[in-house]
Formats: structure tokens, C-alpha cells, sequence
């Protein structure tokens, strides 16, 4: 369970880190992290990290497959550990 604990922390970080280069690189005109590899890092999962980072940041918040599709994934998520932790108690 521990590792899992890192894990999460870790990718969150990560994605956390990734949205704000990406709006820092935006404001300079500079090469600019894709979308894919930003959804990618929420998909798994820094979905906590990236909506913080957006709502801080105010970037990427008007398009609509981040406003919606980074809460649908950070609820998918948090869906699939509460299933997951039902099993394991239940075992």
C-alpha cells in the first residue's frame, strides 16, 4: 500500500508540474507540451495534480476535453480505489 502512496504522490507531482511548465512555455511562445502527453499523465493518475495545477494556473480550463475530461478521470479514478478497497476489506 505504501508504494502505491509514493506512486500517487509522484505521478501528481509530475502532472502538477508538466501543466505549469506547459502555461509557462505558452506565455513565451515556446515549444509547448502536447495535449496527449497531458491527458496521458491524468489517465495515470495525476488527475488530482493536473485540476489543481489548471485551477492555479488558469490553464486549459476553456477547453472542454480538459475542464471535463480531467474531473471525469479523477472520478473514475477515486471510483476505482473505492472498489478496490471494498475488495480488499472484504477479503
Amino acid at each position: 500500500m505504501q508504494i502505491v502512496k509514493f506512486y500517487l504522490i509522484l505521478v501528481n507531482a509530475i502532472a502538477f508540474l508538466m501543466f505549469v511548465v506547459d502555461k509557462w512555455f505558452a506565455k513565451k511562445n515556446k515549444w509547448r507540451v502536447p495535449e496527449s502527453r497531458l491527458l496521458l499523465v491524468c489517465a495515470i493518475g495525476g488527475s488530482m495534480g493536473a485540476l489543481v495545477a489548471m485551477h492555479i494556473m488558469r490553464h486549459k480550463t476553456q477547453k472542454l476535453k480538459f475542464k471535463w475530461g480531467v474531473p471525469a478521470i479523477l472520478l473514475a479514478q477515486i471510483a476505482v480505489i473505492i472498489y478496490a478497497a471494498q475488495r480488499l476489506a472484504n477479503s
